[in-house]
């Protein structure tokens, strides 16, 4: 049985508590071990209660619109085991295995056509932004009342890349190709060293992803994604080969398509290249398409339960946020 949420929160808060207690004393010793556990494994939590903060926020009326016409429509959403329709709103999740053996591929697709772009939010792990906190996609989607969700960009791991999130801005230090989400239902891949974060709110970007690469131009396979590095501090370069990923893709204006690959599975999901991943992408009609966090953190979620088989063993790893729609 699923315990109660606010012991569920209780008891990430006091793990955490102990955790740091924990490393407190190895950070003592000083050196690189001690930096690197308090850069990469110590949570460091910047702004608790990230609802009420967003909600505090200029600029998130649309939020609060989007919210009273979900409740407005509630009478009318339907959900199967594989759709979900709210007005407007509509995801629908399938499965596709390709080749046989151990070069069995399997992955998981949600076609979403948004009412409003800002039905697709943004939400942290424990409603808190800062660094080293996670939890599990399907725990922070259930906390958000989530109909649909996949995992994030991993924000937290690293200090830079700009992060706007529900239209609100968190981090501005751009540093690599990132992805936004405008309010008008466009989605565009751009360069973050270029611009700034209220630039981006100034245009109308509703949330934005850090990661990359970018897998399609116009359409095409996008060259030189087999060697992009999306970090290069400390234990975070992109991940080479066949791995587990996540992806989004743009089919038109508020038309997405999410899809999440199992990996490192032989005989159920061998994983794909980033070249394999912009395969899928254009042949789900895709015109734009951006990687983001992969490996064990690749999960989709969908009214109540896991969707893949995380890296074949049915487990989810902790991550630091999510993309979701919430049920109405």
């Amino acid at each position: 049985m699923t315990p109660p949420q606010t012991e569920h929160r209780k008891g990430g808060r006091t793990r955490r508590a102990v955790i740091s207690a924990v490393l407190a004393v190895t950070l003592s010793a000083g050196g690189a071990a001690a930096w690197a556990l308090d850069r990469f494994v110590v949570p460091h939590a910047e702004i608790t209660n990230v609802s009420e903060y967003e909600a505090s926020q200029a600029g998130t009326t649309t939020t609060t619109t989007t919210d009273a016409t979900s409740a407005d429509t509630s009478a009318s959403a339907v959900v199967t085991d594989t759709s979900y329709t709210s007005g407007d709103t509509g995801v629908t999740v399938s499965t596709v295995t390709t080749g046989s053996g151990d070069d069995t591929v399997t992955y998981y697709v949600a076609d979403v056509v948004l009412d409003d772009a800002t039905t697709l939010k943004s939400a942290f792990a424990e409603d808190t932004y800062g660094e080293n906190i996670t939890e599990t996609t399907s725990a922070i989607a259930e906390d958000h009342n989530a109909i649909f969700a996949i995992n994030g960009d991993y924000y937290g791991f690293r200090d830079t890349g700009i992060v706007i999130r529900n239209g609100v801005v968190y981090r501005d230090e751009g540093a690599r190709q990132g992805l936004a989400f405008y309010k008008d239902g466009t989605v565009k891949v751009y360069d973050e060293t270029t611009t700034t974060a209220d630039q981006l709110i100034a245009d109308g970007v509703w949330n934005t992803l850090s990661f990359g690469p970018s897998l399609l131009d116009n359409g095409q396979i996008a060259s030189g994604i087999e060697d992009v590095e999306v970090d290069t501090n400390f234990g975070n370069h992109s991940i080479q080969g066949e791995q587990p990923r996540t992806a989004v893709g743009v089919i038109d204006e508020n038309h997405l398509v999410f899809v999440v690959v199992d990996g490192r599975s032989p005989g159920y999901s061998a994983g794909v290249t980033m070249t394999g991943l912009a395969q899928i992408m254009k042949d789900l009609g895709a015109t734009t398409a951006y990687n983001i966090d992969g490996g064990g953190s690749s999960t989709m979620y969908f009214n109540g339960s896991l969707v893949n088989n995380p890296l074949g063993e049915n487990k989810e790893r902790g991550t630091s946020d999510i993309l979701y729609i919430a049920q109405s």
